[in-house]
């Protein structure tokens, strides 16, 4: 738990930090640390859970809905109470969640619809590093994504479920067949240099998994009607 915590902490903070890095759009030596620090287990449990949440989110996408908004009250909580408490109380992290999770059950639309775009963003941003394109002009393609997935998303509300649930599952997945990959497969000095060698790899490795999810998922989607009840 706390190296999924710490995981997406690590996303939550990336903006600030790659202002620090001026030549380094993802922060990779804090991804690093924690793709390296998860053990065999947590890699395990990442990958089936993230399995599940790939090919059947849109079943459980109001539960999954509510953890991400309250896993994102916890750490804007726990972030604003070091700065403005300066302790290691977790009562604002706690509050957050409790806000958070419950805005988003009472606007279930609009949080599926955000994290859609937040999906697409990432998605096009991903495919834009994927291909090669200038890192310093990532922000237009992750631009562009927000912009399209916003609009198809609130539009309907089919494709913002299959982009966030597929997204999240793709997520997940990679990061547990890093950690596998990187214990496992090749010593952690050679697996490093392979990942900065071929910057396509980690986009690809999100992107992949993210398409066939969503191909899936529609498949069922058209098989059951009454899916969104």
């Amino acid at each position: 738990m706390n190296n999924l915590l710490s995981t997406l902490q690590t996303v939550l903070m990336a903006p600030a930090q790659s202002g620090q890095q001026a030549h380094s759009v993802v922060p990779f030596d804090v991804l690093w640390q924690h793709i390296t620090t998860l053990e065999i287990v947590e890699a395990l449990t990442f990958i089936a859970f993230g399995t599940v949440w790939l090919f059947y989110g849109w079943r459980i996408f109001k539960i999954l809905v509510t953890l991400c908004f309250g896993l994102l009250g916890t750490l804007l909580g726990i972030w604003a109470n070091q700065q403005l408490i300066d302790g290691n109380s977790f009562w604002l992290g706690l509050i957050g969640a409790s806000i958070f999770a419950v805005l988003s059950i009472s606007f279930m639309r609009w949080g599926v619809s955000i994290l859609g775009a937040l999906s697409g963003a990432i998605l096009t941003a991903g495919a834009w590093m994927a291909l090669g394109l200038p890192k310093e002009h990532v922000w237009a393609g992750g631009l562009i994504g927000l912009v399209a997935g916003g609009m198809i998303s609130f539009i309907i509300f089919k494709i913002a479920v299959i982009l966030f649930t597929s997204f999240g599952g793709s997520v997940l997945v990679s990061v547990g067949a890093l950690a596998v990959m990187c214990h496992h497969m090749m010593s952690q000095d050679q697996f490093k240099s392979f990942l900065l060698h071929n910057k396509w790899f980690l986009p690809a490795l999100v992107l992949i998994p993210m398409a066939i999810g969503a191909f899936v998922q529609n498949k069922f989607i058209k098989a059951a009607p009454d899916w969104n009840t």
